[in-house]
């Protein structure tokens, strides 16, 4: 075989063998892959360059000026002791390589097969970028849809999901699912099959673990009655877990996901993964008629705060910070979007301006009453009869001695001493309260472990159908409830 044509057939070869390796690199690799490869292959610097591109040789630079001047789909341009050597990609780049002279051989031809392959990986490259942004504005949008329901500003909530697919329900039931972190996507796409579309869901921002449903309610459903939705949920995703709050408006969207974070704490123990809230009289509509009036005037000096420099949180700011850390503690950096000492120095200030003690309990369940019983802020609600009778009390023990609340309270504590209550239930609970809810103090007030005082709680849970142990807990309803029975019983 003559020199020339062995030579040719060479030439050939490794021709095929680097266009399959830079499609190689692109499908596995991406086009940082493909750069790079380039670059070394070739024996000098590679890249892709536009008018924006500051970090790429002065060369390279230069002939992709003048290439897009011309309007030509590829330049070679000399400079000293060098040449840069570029091919037209789409949307004003250029594959470029500035190589010494003389540069390889058949470096022209290699840069001009690579150029195709790496102009379509630069295009899909740039639409999952934009597919990927899209859908964090839609995360974040719906997040936002969420933190308004639950501060009770349900026009502008109404306003950003209308941009949104599908409208919100009303009335509805809230769904937390509990799932593996990065499932939730997977979970969420089930919920609009299993719904034919009308589930609006959104990823809970404290807790990555859970996916927050609001599904249409339906008028004929009972609590009583199976939930197929979460049985599905369940089936398909085994180790799902799923709570389920009772039919609300969403204007009741904070008891609803209260109601759905209780239930899950109980589907946690259950075989079926899944549970409704169970019947039960809520604190807010027992205190209603004696508390309006008395948290209005807790909370006026929080309401009327006026902050010294622009730059500082107002009184809504401060109302939702109270609200977020009453319900999720530390994790209300998540839902807030601050840092833990931006957290941490409006505490101080809520404090201040209260003149309250966060650290305690008693003073924890004051104001997350307070909070629940003016969902709409300063101006939200109407009197309550006894406020426009002039009656209102004077303090939470007043309010906890009225009848209504005395009837919850029994309602409220009467699994800790029934049949199905496992031993030591009350005094457990009460050791706890008395100690604001630290497991430690507990455990030695009742001569247990911390695993032990904590395995107990976890049974109460159960009974009580309530989380006790992970926040939003109710422990505040727990306190306030022991505090009217203690109250009934003075009166008595």
């Amino acid at each position: 075989m003559p020199a020339t044509t062995s030579s040719a057939t060479d030439r050939s070869r490794i021709r095929s063998e680097d266009v399959l390796k830079v499609h190689r690199l692109a499908h596995f690799g991406g086009s940082a892959a493909v750069v790079q490869w380039l670059g070394a292959r070739l024996g000098g610097w590679t890249g892709v360059v536009d008018g924006a591109v500051a970090t790429a040789p002065e060369l390279a630079r230069r002939g992709a000026a003048e290439m897009a001047a011309r309007g030509v789909r590829s330049a070679v341009l000399h400079g000293e002791g060098s040449a840069a050597l570029l091919f037209a990609l789409d949307d004003g780049r250029a594959l470029a390589a500035v190589l010494d002279l003389p540069h390889p051989p058949g470096a022209s031809v290699l840069l001009a097969d690579a150029a195709v392959p790496l102009a379509l990986v630069l295009r899909a490259e740039e639409a999952e970028r934009r597919e990927e942004r899209a859908e964090l504005a839609e995360s974040r949008a719906r997040e936002a849809v969420l933190h308004l329901l639950m501060n009770g500003r349900l026009s502008t909530a109404h306003q950003i999901a209308g941009t949104l697919h599908p409208p919100l329900p009303e009335p509805m039931r809230l769904y937390v699912v509990e799932c593996r972190a990065g499932q939730r996507g997977e979970v969420a796409r089930l919920c609009e099959e299993l719904t034919a579309g009308r589930a609006w869901t959104v990823r809970c921002p404290v807790y990555v673990r859970h996916l927050i449903v609001l599904v249409p309610g339906d008028p004929a459903a009972t609590s009583a009655e199976r939930d197929p939705l979460a049985e599905a949920l369940v089936a398909v995703a085994g180790d799902c877990a799923v709570g389920v709050s009772g039919q609300l408006g969403l204007r009741e969207a904070p008891a609803a996901y209260t109601q759905a974070f209780h239930a899950l704490a109980v589907a946690r123990s259950r075989g079926e993964r899944y549970a409704r809230f169970g019947p039960g009289p809520e604190v807010e509509l027992a205190a209603h008629a004696a508390g309006t009036g008395w948290a209005r005037a807790l909370l006026a000096p929080l309401h009327g705060y006026a902050p010294r420099r622009p730059q500082d949180p107002g009184a809504q700011e401060l109302r939702a910070t109270a609200h977020a850390w009453l319900d999720f503690a530390s994790h209300a950096t998540r839902l807030l979007k601050i840092h833990r000492n931006t957290l941490a120095t409006r505490l101080r200030l809520i404090e201040s301006v209260l003149d309250v003690d966060l650290a305690r309990l008693p003073e924890q369940a004051a104001l997350s009453l307070a909070l629940r019983l003016t969902q709409g802020g300063a101006g939200g609600g109407a009197g309550s009869l006894l406020d426009r009778e002039g009656a209102t009390p004077a303090d939470l023990d007043g309010v906890l001695r009225h009848p209504d609340l005395a009837a919850w309270a029994r309602t409220h504590l009467a699994p800790l001493t029934g049949p199905d209550a496992p031993p030591r239930a009350r005094e457990t609970v009460r050791e706890w309260l008395r100690h604001d809810a630290h497991l430690v103090p507990t455990a030695a007030a009742l001569g247990i472990s911390v695993p032990g005082t904590r395995k107990r709680l976890t049974r109460i849970e159960v009974l009580l159908d309530r989380s006790l142990l992970q926040s939003p807990s109710a422990r505040y309803d727990l306190w306030l409830a022991h505090r009217a029975e203690e109250l009934a019983g003075l009166a008595a």
